[in-house]
């Protein structure tokens, strides 16, 4: 018997422990404060601390039993909310029910009629047309950006080609049949006749520009006395056509003097960039960089040269040079000049000389092209 009570009372005291806490704490210490006042009773003796700790234990006993009927309000109050927001709930979804029936009702009738109108269409026409999609995709990125590019070499005033063969080192031409000459560089012949560093030169550009796309900008003049068109060449569009880095980076007639492929040659009036080309050539000159590991004044013909400079130091004994070839007018005395090979020519004539010059020989018009020893 004695076991089925304490059994129900560990039962009552877990149930209070779950439940209420508070209660069971509180009626264990009222029952611990009521125990020490028996006692003290029996020895004939007050028990203050008995009496506190009673009182201590019915205020918990008395809290606990209001804090549970709190949390059960609580509780309460919680559920009549949610019925009431479920009841809301279904009265709207009441209400919108016969808004979506109508709408629904409405897209069936439309889809209904396309599909007739599509039987009628293909009814009409033997054959399938295909109705062209909406394009709604937009452009990639890759198209966005060369259109961008495309427009800035149009602002700059740069002409985009392809290039379909490489003649030499500084001379090429374009998949339209146009030549075109590098100008404000000269790099070392590689065909009519070869100089030091010239099949390297020739190969270096073969490698950077032919089959490729290049932008071409123009300085002052539009060809020489060969018809070759007169340019600068981009490897690509720079943000600014006067920016040192950009052309240090992006334009061929630069990389061709920073490499040391090339020595700068000024030839007025198109200088716009001669001295940023004299900076680098000294710069590849201190580097003994390609043509400069073979001496200070390289292997050809440039600004540098102390013997024959194409700069404006220099400029009077071409114009003479020039003029002695220009003012011949084709009425022989009859004295034919004969030259060894193109370099002794050159030392006359430093541009070569046409035709129907006195000193023109087949043997020094190489590429068949009416001029003899041109540069």
């Amino acid at each position: 018997m004695k076991k089925v009570l304490y059994g129900l009372l560990i039962l009552f005291a877990l149930v209070l422990i779950i439940s209420y806490p508070f209660v069971l704490i509180g009626l264990l210490v009222s029952i611990w404060g009521i125990n020490k006042i028996y006692k003290a009773k029996q020895l004939g003796a007050k028990s203050k601390s008995g009496m506190a700790i009673l009182m201590i234990g019915v205020l918990l006993f008395i809290s606990g039993i209001g804090s549970g009927e709190t949390a059960d309000s609580i509780d309460g109050a919680k559920e009549e909310t949610a019925v009431e927001e479920t009841q809301a709930m279904d009265e709207d979804e009441k209400e919108e029910s016969p808004d979506r029936e109508e709408k629904t009702s409405a897209k069936n009738k439309e889809t209904d009629k396309e599909n007739e109108d599509d039987a009628t269409l293909e009814t009409q026409d033997t054959q399938v047309v295909e109705v062209p999609k909406e394009n709604n995709t937009t452009p990639s990125s890759s198209e966005s950006s060369s259109s961008s590019k495309q427009q800035v070499a149009a602002e700059l005033g740069l002409e985009l080609v392809t290039v379909s063969r490489v003649i030499d080192g500084d001379t090429f031409e374009l998949n339209d049949g146009r030549k075109v000459r590098l100008i404000g560089v000269n790099t070392p012949e590689s065909t009519n006749r070869t100089e030091v560093f010239g099949k390297e030169a020739s190969n270096y550009t073969k490698s950077k520009l032919e089959g490729k796309q290049i932008y071409l900008q123009k300085d002052v003049s539009d060809t020489d006395r060969y018809g070759r068109y007169l340019r600068l060449a981009w490897l690509d569009v720079p943000s600014s056509l006067d920016s040192e880095s950009e052309i240090r980076s992006k334009m061929f007639n630069a990389d061709l003097v920073l490499n040391g492929y090339a020595e700068p040659a000024t030839y007025p009036p198109d200088v716009r960039y001669s001295e940023y080309f004299r900076k680098f050539a000294r710069e590849a000159r201190e580097g003994e960089k390609g043509l400069w590991a073979f001496g200070e004044e390289g292997t050809t013909k440039g600004d540098f040269d102390k013997t024959t400079a194409t700069s404006s130091s220099n400029s009077g004994n071409e114009k003479s040079n020039n003029s002695s070839s220009s003012q011949w007018n084709g009425s022989t005395s009859g004295q034919k000049e004969s030259f060894k090979n193109c370099t002794e020519l050159r030392k006359v004539y430093p541009q070569g000389v046409p035709k129907d010059h006195p000193a023109y020989a087949p043997k020094h018009d190489r590429d068949k092209d009416g001029w003899a020893c041109e540069v």
